[in-house]
C-alpha cells in the first residue's frame, strides 16, 4: 500500500472539501456559539480528517487534527470568552494544517517538525504539557562516555568547584533566558559545563556533563534559534546540575539526554565535542536545519520579520532621497519641483514610520511639514532651517536602523521631542564610541585567552605572553573611560598574576589556576558583551562577584 506523502494526491480532493467544511463549521460556531449543530458538524468532519490522515499515514498531520479533535470535543456549547483563547488556538491549528498539507502535496516531502508549534499550542491551551521538540527524533541512549584520564580531586574540593561553576553557568543561563548577547551567554555557559565535564569525567555524573557541553557548542556553533523550549531545557540543565553536585553517582533523565543530543543532531557543529557526541551515538545529519524550520514555519503562519527587513530597507532609499533633494536645495540647483517633491516625501515617510510604530520619528518630520511647504524658488529657505531638517532626516535615519539590528539594542538613539534632534544625534554618536571601546576590549580578553591556551599547549612557552599584560592594561584604561573601575580593577589583577606568575616565575602554575583564570577572563569578557554597560543594566553585576570570586581564587586581594 502507498502511504505518506505520496498517497496525499490519491485523497487531496476529498480530505480538502471536508477541511474547508470543518473550518466553516468551527468560523460559524465562534460567531453563533449556541448553536450546537454547527459544533457537532465540525467534530463529525475532524473525525473524518484524522481517520484519512491516518490511513495515509502522514504522522505529523494525524497527530495535529488528532489534538484538534481532543480539543474542539472539550469546547461546550455556548463557551463564552473563557474559551476564546481555545478557539483561536483552534482555528490558527486548522489553517497551518491546511497551509502544510499543501505543502506536502507539493513537494511530496512530510517534515513533522514544523507541525510542533501549533499542536503545542493546542495542548497548552487545554491544559496539557507541550511535547518536546525531540518527540519526533530517535537515538539510542545507552552509550557510556569513552575513558578520560582525570586528576583525583577531594570530595570536598570537587563540590566547592562545581558549585562555583554552577553559579556561572546559572549567570551566562539568565542572559540567555534574556535574549542578553546570547553569543556570549553561551559561551559563558559552555565553559562552565566545559570544566564540569573534566571535574566529573570519571563519575556516572560527567556523562550529563559531556552530553550537556556537546549540546551547548552544538547550540553556539550551529547558531540554533534561542527558542522558549532551549531555554526550558538549559534551565532544566541547571536543576539537575543542583541534583548531582555532592552526589557524583547521580544519574540524569533519558528524557533530557534525548533532548540534548537532538540539539547535536540538528546543529551543523563541527565542534570537537559535538563531533564526539555524534559519532558515538551515530546521529545521521537530519533532513532540515534549524533555520529552515524557522522559515518554513513563518511561511505556514504567515509574514515574518523579513518583511520589516524589507520595509526598513525601502524607508532607508526614501532617506537618501530626501538627503538628495535636501543638498541641492541648499546649493541652490534644486530644479522648481523639488520642494514639492520633498514635502510629498516626508509626509509619506511620516505615515509609514507611524505605521511600524516609530512614533518619535514620525512626529518629527511632522513638525518640519509645515516648514517645508512655505519653501519656494521665490522664497529660499533660511540656512538654520535646512540645518534643523537635516537633523530630523538624521536622527530619523538612526531610528529606523533599529528596525533591523535587534541583535544591537544598546545602539538604539534615544527618543528626541521636535527640536532637539541634533542632541538625540550626538548622543547617538557617543554611544557608538563607547561601542567602539566595548569591542576593542573585548578583543584584548579574547587575545589574552588565546595566548593563555598556547602557553598552556607548548607547556609554558613564554613568548606566547609577552604582549598580553600590555594589552590587558589597554582593557584596564578603556573600562576606566567607561568608568567601570571595579571590572578594570579585576583586569589590572589578572594583567599582575600573568606578569608576575607566569611571566616572571621560573616555574609554570598548575594547570587548575590557569583554568581558574581562564574563567576570570571568561566572566569579564561576557561582562563586556551586549551592550548592558551601554543601557546602564545592572543585571549584570553578579559577573564581577563570579570573576571576583576567580581571582580571589589565584590568591590576589580585590575587593568585593
Amino acid at each position: 500500500m502507498v502511504t505518506g506523502a505520496t498517497s496525499l494526491s490519491l485523497v487531496r480532493d476529498e480530505l480538502f472539501a471536508t477541511m474547508e467544511e470543518a473550518e466553516q463549521s468551527l468560523e460559524h460556531f465562534i460567531i453563533d456559539r449556541n448553536n450546537g449543530g454547527l459544533l457537532q458538524q465540525a467534530v463529525e468532519n475532524l473525525k473524518q480528517v484524522r481517520g484519512t490522515l491516518k490511513l495515509v499515514e502522514l504522522t505529523g498531520a494525524e497527530l495535529l487534527a488528532q489534538e484538534v479533535l481532543n480539543l474542539v470535543t472539550d469546547i461546550p456549547v455556548g463557551a463564552g470568552d473563557e474559551r476564546d483563547a481555545q478557539l483561536a488556538a483552534l482555528s490558527n491549528a486548522l489553517y497551518v494544517l491546511g497551509r502544510y498539507l499543501e505543502s506536502v502535496d507539493a513537494s511530496r516531502q512530510e517534515m513533522p517538525e514544523l507541525l510542533l508549534p501549533p499542536i503545542n499550542a493546542l495542548r497548552l491551551a487545554g491544559g496539557q504539557p507541550a511535547l518536546p521538540e525531540s518527540f519526533f527524533f530517535s537515538v539510542r541512549l545507552d552509550h557510556a562516555r569513552p575513558p578520560v584520564a582525570v586528576a583525583v580531586r577531594e570530595p570536598a574540593a570537587r563540590t566547592t568547584e562545581a558549585r562555583r561553576l554552577r553559579q556561572m553557568y546559572q549567570v551566562g543561563l539568565l542572559g540567555f533566558i534574556r535574549e542578553d548577547n546570547v553569543p556570549a551567554s553561551l559561551k559563558l555557559m559552555g565553559r562552565a559545563f566545559a570544566r564540569l565535564d573534566i571535574l566529573f569525567a570519571d563519575a556516572p555524573a560527567g556523562r550529563l556533563c559531556w552530553i550537556g557541553s556537546a549540546a551547548l557548542e552544538a547550540q553556539l556553533d550551529g547558531q540554533l534559534l534561542p527558542r522558549q523550549s532551549r531555554k526550558q531545557l538549559f534551565s532544566r540543565l541547571d536543576r539537575e546540575l543542583r541534583q548531582l553536585i555532592g552526589n557524583p553517582a547521580y544519574e540524569p533523565p533519558r528524557s533530557l539526554l534525548k533532548e540534548l543530543l537532538y540539539l547535536v543532531a540538528l546543529a551543523e557543529s563541527s565542534g570537537p565535542l559535538a563531533s564526539q557526541v555524534r559519532e558515538l551515538f551515530s546521529l545521521s545529519p537530519l533532513p532540515f536545519t534549524d533555520h529552515l524550520i524557522e522559515d518554513e514555519s513563518q511561511r505556514l503562519a504567515g509574514p515574518g520579520q523579513a518583511v520589516m527587513r524589507s520595509l526598513s530597507s525601502a524607508i532607508r532609499e526614501e532617506l537618501a532621497s530626501c538627503k538628495d533633494l535636501l543638498d541641492l536645495i541648499e546649493r541652490k540647483t534644486a530644479p522648481a519641483e523639488s520642494y514639492a517633491t520633498l514635502h510629498s516625501q516626508l509626509g509619506k515617510l511620516a505615515k509609514t514610520l507611524g505605521m511600524v510604530g516609530l512614533s518619535s520619528a514620525a512626529s518629527t518630520l511632522h513638525a518640519q511639514l509645515s516648514v517645508v511647504s512655505s519653501w519656494s524658488n521665490e522664497q529660499s529657505p533660511e540656512p538654520q532651517a535646512l540645518l534643523r531638517l537635516a537633523d530630523a532626516v538624521l536622527y530619523v535615519e538612526s531610528m529606523v536602523a533599529s528596525l533591523e539590528r535587534g541583535e544591537r539594542r544598546e545602539v538604539r538613539p534615544q527618543l528626541a521631542q521636535p527640536g532637539q534632534e541634533a542632541e538625540a544625534f550626538a548622543s547617538h554618536q557617543l554611544t557608538e564610541a563607547c561601542i567602539v571601546v566595548l569591542d576593542e576590549a573585548t578583543a584584548g580578553l579574547a587575545l589574552a585567552k588565546r595566548a593563555i591556551t598556547a602557553y598552556l599547549e607548548s607547556n609554558g612557552e613564554k613568548l606566547h605572553l609577552a604582549n598580553v599584560p600590555f594589552s590587558l592594561m589597554a582593557v584596564r584604561g578603556g573600562l576606566r573611560f567607561l568608568e567601570q573601575e571595579r571590572a578594570a580593577e579585576l583586569i589590572g589583577a589578572c594583567a599582575d598574576f600573568i606578569q608576575k606568575q607566569m611571566l616572571e616565575s621560573v616555574q609554570m602554575p598548575p594547570e587548575q589556576m590557569l583554568e581558574t583564570l581562564a574563567d576570570a577572563l571568561t566572566s569579564l569578557e561576557y561582562y563586556l558583551e551586549g551592550g548592558a554597560l551601554l543601557r546602564r543594566d545592572d543585571s549584570r553585576a553578579s559577573v564581577l562577584d563570579l570573576a571576583s570570586e576567580s581571582v580571589r581564587a589565584l590568591g590576589i586581594p580585590v575587593a568585593a
